[in-house]
């Protein structure tokens, strides 16, 4: 249970041997001083006697870090996932039925049936409109992949979005028809993927986005997100209506956490900002609710664009965002932060590309390029993304899912998840989950990280891996960092933010041992209040 706002004390003074400040200049203290809110002193044992009025706390042998800040999730996507089916755990098309018929009837009032997790790799489900019509009749349904970047929309889903059943059918332009997949015959089969999901994202989601109703759900995951001990996140999807129900909570002091939002395209995937680059600049803000970079994709999501070696052999595949090198450089030039979703080897130069024709509209600008997985790379372009100052905004645990999906598909040149090889070349690494897409627990995640084995023990690029002492900084000043939020978090410094997250990291009572890899929150603060306490 969270310490009650009205009687945390003004002052407390954390105290213990393992204090982990991710400050470069003083990367280890005794003592930690909070006074209403902010860091108020850092330093040795004693440190504490200049602060007589400090409650002090005795951390034993528990670590105290940075409060952790995802630099990559979709938070005000998750929230929302209560109100949608759940089809991780179906196998057959009869379980399929089941869960859409129940959620059919869970949201009656609901334009769309939505249900997400659907995950073909992991499950074996295959099916499609046909499948789905038998139990939805007119009301458009769609089912998302647990990538979100593809889903499956019933037959009224596809006149619903104005997607031509057959070629020769008239049909609405703004969904990309390379993305609308169809059988032999040239009839849709329902699955819309890239650009043309995203369309069906946005209009389906929006039947479920009732600001009182959406703000509840963010604050009931903000509190899920606290107990793993994050106190900030990078949503990377911020559409006008997000960003809308956002400024809401902050304006009615609702926000758990702190929140920077990276303004998004609506419809979804696209790069169709309209008046948005006329609104908020990167910065905006203040510390709990703040505007970030803007939001580009360079390939795909289930389609990475890439060009590799593999067995000797060169193979190129993947799906690359037409219009990104002429759409970023005028969002540079309005003096906006730009982040760029770059999967493939071939998507990350793609977005290379692209922010060094905006950096030369805009030269003498701290850019702060943030590339959104950089999940395909060798060390040639590592060290690129270095020479252009870029942050790799990464997610561990995607060594867990890749490992299994792709786990005979591993190049000659390049590796899956490259983070030794951007870590070696310099490179600022900032800590993610891409939550939904992703284990959001930062400690779960960096597991993946350090052993590079999946769930199953399957290993998986095990020379890309990265010690704990790294993750720990990659969730805190390396996420700061990638957010331009270096001067009021991401370390133990006097005068930033008081977040905080207290770890165990030692083995279980009756053990022996040191410190292990595999620590848990014990403790999350948040503006120099306790905000949960494991029971």
């Amino acid at each position: 249970m969270a310490d009650d706002p009205l009687t945390t004390p003004a002052a407390i003074a954390f105290r213990g041997p393992r204090i982990r400040t991710m400050d470069p200049a003083h990367p280890a203290a005794e003592v930690v001083v909070v006074r209403d809110g902010r860091i108020a002193a850092v330093g040795g044992r004693g440190l504490e006697l200049d602060h007589p009025d400090a409650e002090v706390r005795e951390l034993g042998d528990r670590l105290l870090v940075p409060g952790f800040i995802d630099a990559h999730c979709h938070l005000s996507i998750a929230a929302l996932q209560p109100r949608w089916g759940d089809l991780s755990a179906a196998r057959t098309v009869d379980d399929l039925h089941r869960l859409v018929a129940a959620q059919a009837a869970a949201e009656p009032d609901a334009e769309w049936i939505r249900l997400d997790g659907w995950n073909e790799v992991a499950t074996g489900l295959e099916f499609d409109r046909h499948d789905l019509d038998a139990v939805t009749g007119d009301r458009p349904t769609l089912v998302v992949h647990a990538t979100y970047h593809q889903g499956i929309v019933n037959s009224a889903g596809l006149d619903h979005l104005g997607v031509g059943r057959h070629t020769g059918d008239a049909w609405d332009h703004t969904v990309d028809e390379e993305m609308t997949v169809r059988d032999e015959h040239g009839v849709a089969t329902g699955l819309l993927i890239e650009r043309a999901f995203g369309r069906a994202h946005s209009i389906s989601a929006a039947a479920y986005q009732d600001p009182d109703r959406w703000a509840e759900h963010i604050a009931a995951r903000c509190r899920h997100l606290l107990s793993l001990g994050i106190t900030a996140v990078h949503d990377a999807a911020c559409t006008p209506p997000v960003e809308a129900v956002y400024r809401r909570m902050r304006a009615a002091r609702e926000l758990p956490l702190s929140v920077l939002m990276m303004p998004a395209a609506d419809p979804f995937l696209t790069h169709d900002f309209g008046d948005r680059l006329d609104g908020a600049p990167t910065g905006e803000g203040d510390e709990w609710l703040r505007v970030g970079a803007l939001k580009f994709f360079a390939d795909g999501g289930v389609f990475p664009a890439f060009d590799v070696l593999f067995g000797g052999e060169p193979v190129t595949m993947g799906y690359r965002q037409p219009d990104l090198v002429a759409r970023l450089p005028e969002a540079v030039r309005r003096g906006f932060r730009v982040g760029v979703h770059a999967i493939g080897n071939v998507g990350v130069a793609d977005a290379l590309a692209a922010f060094r024709d905006g950096a030369r509209l805009r030269p003498d600008d701290d850019h702060r390029f943030r590339v959104e997985h950089a999940g395909m790379a060798g060390p040639a372009l590592a060290s690129e993304i270095a020479a252009l100052g870029c942050v790799a905004v990464v997610q561990p645990g995607f060594v867990d899912h890749v490992g299994e999906d792709a786990a005979d598909f591993q190049p000659d040149d390049v590796a899956w998840m490259p983070f030794a090889f951007l870590h070696e070349a310099g490179v600022p690494l900032a800590g993610s989950s891409d939550d939904p897409c992703g284990p959001v627990d930062p400690m779960v995640a960096s597991r993946f990280g350090i052993t590079r084995c999946t769930h199953t023990g399957r290993a998986f690029g095990p020379d890309q891996a990265l010690p704990l002492e790294v993750w720990l900084a990659a969730y805190t000043s390396g996420s700061a960092f990638a957010g331009g939020q270096e001067a009021e978090r991401g370390s133990l410094s006097p005068g930033k933010r008081a977040d905080l997250v207290v770890l165990d990291d030692r083995p279980a009572a009756g053990s022996a041992g040191g410190p292990t890899d595999n620590p848990t929150v014990a403790e999350t603060w948040v503006a120099g209040r306790c905000a949960h306490r494991r029971a």
